[in-house]
């Protein structure tokens, strides 16, 4: 079973004395193979704690921007977004939780 890996990986495999399998997926697979990587990546910020608790949400930063991309979004557009719908809505920074 493979995943999607970030681009430099299969570069330092070799070091483990161990020969890279890799191929280029098409575009429908390579977005469900994202969104795969999304829950992934999710999963391990919601148990990091710490340093890793950086690095997770790094990863989580650089899958949702390869998923803009894949769509057309620059993370200029969805940061436009993301601010208007916070002039509109607000953040969580208050922390609500409806019952």
């Amino acid at each position: 079973m493979g995943k999607l890996v970030r681009d430099r990986i299969p570069d330092n495999i070799p070091r483990d004395g161990r020969e890279p399998k890799v191929s280029v997926l098409g575009e429908d697979a390579y977005l469900k193979a994202l969104q795969a990587k999304l829950a992934e990546e999710a999963a391990e910020l919601a148990e990091a704690t710490g340093a890793k608790h950086l690095e997770e949400l790094a990863d989580v930063l650089e899958v949702l921007r390869a998923i803009a991309d894949v769509h057309g979004h620059s993370w200029q557009d969805v940061e436009q977004v993301g601010e208007a719908k916070r002039a509109q809505r607000g953040a969580f920074a208050d922390r609500l939780y409806l019952h």
